[in-house]
């Protein structure tokens, strides 16, 4: 496969959005090709179908397979859920079935899923695709509450960041590096937020409500899934981290708290930013966290864990350790990313550092005008231009707005014009319709605690 803007420090990248176009490309020109369904259900009946054509089963089954074993985790990891429901290939749904099992190839997003839905995982085939292709979403409105004192917390897996905002406007803003990602002892966190919040509360004459930006998995502000607490024990999670944030919200006072994904509020803050709606946000840091407000500025209720969903098709492209699969969004788009590009661009990074101070490692080579940091940046925007090709699959996307400690300095300036060149190269139709954003280093660094401090509702 020949990439037009081609991702110089990884010549093996095959990007998922040109391996689909390609595949789409081949059923148009086929005699026969079947409708394709696939929706994901997730709690209280909402479901999100998406759908395309395939080849009949028998006719380049196994490549058809393969493609749709990936198209198909991006949805779940997209929409969230403990249900897929298939239509239009019993070769993809017996291989799904045979996947997402306790022991199957997708034990891990199984798993995942049953822990965050309480519900058992099934794999369902349907006959006919009109039963699974009606949606049943459940848009809500968050944010955009600037009214009183309120605080702002963004938890990153390398610094946690608050703001004090009066009225709108930050009069505080503190940024602390932690470990919490390598740490067991709940107590850690709990001290680590509770200071933080503590710190913001000073800055103001009362504090009217908090809101939380946080990685992970929120279901009315209770931690059900997060990479935070990655070393915490099952039962010190259950005991000690599922009602956290609402336990230090109560020690700093009887106010409104709102907890929701980092990725979404990364959306939201480009939506009150831009005054637009249609946004993909994605915070590019300890991980990549994606978030989406729909035209009205609506969030969805989706998953949105773009982490886990895969860009790259090349088999032998780096694996996960968490989720323990191979070309996912958290080795492209993360500190991760820039880790692993590092030897490639020569620089020698000291492997008793901690990821962050690696990224910074390699910041100061953009500093100093490295060509090879250069090429290091280039290629992660390459990358991301792909990816936004394949993002457009399953989101209407306008506005893409990246923030996050790898788009700080000069690095991620550079980033988002290769990926610029990207679309305007490879994907026209998507560089005249949506519009690359990237705040102020300001914003970059702790606009996300800012914008959490808005999500909470008070009278």
């Amino acid at each position: 496969m020949k990439l037009k803007v081609p991702a110089v420090l990884d010549p093996k990248f095959m990007p998922l959005s040109l391996v689909f176009r390609a595949y789409q490309e081949d059923v148009s020109r086929a005699d026969k090709k079947n409708r394709f369904v696939c929706a994901i259900e997730r709690s209280n009946g909402h479901i999100t179908p998406w759908e395309t054509e395939v080849f009949p089963d028998g006719v380049q089954e196994e490549r058809t397979v393969q493609l749709f074993d990936r198209i198909v985790k991006s949805l779940l990891w997209i929409h969230g859920g403990f249900k897929i429901k298939i239509s239009g290939s019993k070769a993809v749904y017996e291989h799904l079935k045979d996947a997402y099992t306790r022991n199957g190839a997708r034990s891990f997003d199984t798993g995942f899923m049953e822990n965050v839905y309480e519900k058992d995982f099934v794999v369902e085939y349907h006959e006919n695709p009109e039963e699974i292709s009606t949606p049943h979403e459940n848009a809500r409105s968050i944010g955009r509450h600037l009214d009183g004192c309120r605080i702002g917390f963004d938890a990153g897996g390398s610094d946690r960041k608050v703001s004090a905002v009066i009225d709108g406007e930050a009069v505080f803003s503190e940024e602390v590096v932690w470990h919490p990602k390598i740490t067991a002892d709940p107590a850690y966190h709990y001290e680590g937020i509770l200071s933080a919040m503590k710190s913001a509360a000073q800055h103001m004459p009362r504090v009217d409500a908090i809101g939380v930006s946080s990685a992970g998995v929120y279901i009315d502000n209770k931690i059900k899934a997060a990479s935070l607490f990655l070393k915490v024990p099952t039962k010190d999670f259950e005991a000690k981290v599922k009602n956290m944030y609402i336990d230090i919200a109560k020690e700093i006072g009887d106010v409104p708290l709102e907890v929701a994904n980092d990725g979404d509020v990364t959306a939201l803050a480009g939506a009150m930013n831009l005054g637009d709606g249609n946004v993909l946000g994605i915070a590019m840091g300890t991980s990549e966290a994606g978030g989406y407000v729909d035209k009205k500025m609506n969030i969805m209720g989706w998953l949105n864990e773009l982490a886990f969903v895969p860009v790259d098709y090349n088999t032998e492209s780096m694996v996960d350790e968490w989720s323990g699969d191979y070309g996912c969004g958290v080795k492209y788009f993360s500190q991760d990313g820039v880790i692993k590009l590092a030897p490639a661009a020569n620089i020698e990074l000291e492997p008793t550092l901690s990821p962050a101070e690696k990224l910074k490692v390699v910041q100061k080579e953009m500093e100093k005008g490295n060509p090879e940091a250069t090429k290091l940046y280039e290629t992660i925007g390459v990358y991301f231009g792909y990816a936004i090709a394949y993002y457009a699959l399953f989101y209407d996307i306008e506005h893409v707005l990246i923030m996050g400690r790898v788009t700080s300095g000069q690095g991620g300036t550079l980033l988002l014009k290769k990926t610029q060149e990207v679309l305007d190269v490879e994907f026209p139709e998507l560089a005249a319709k949506i519009q690359l954003n990237i705040p102020d280093e300001k914003s970059r660094r702790v606009g996300q605690s800012v914008a959490a401090a808005s999500l909470p509702e008070f009278k």
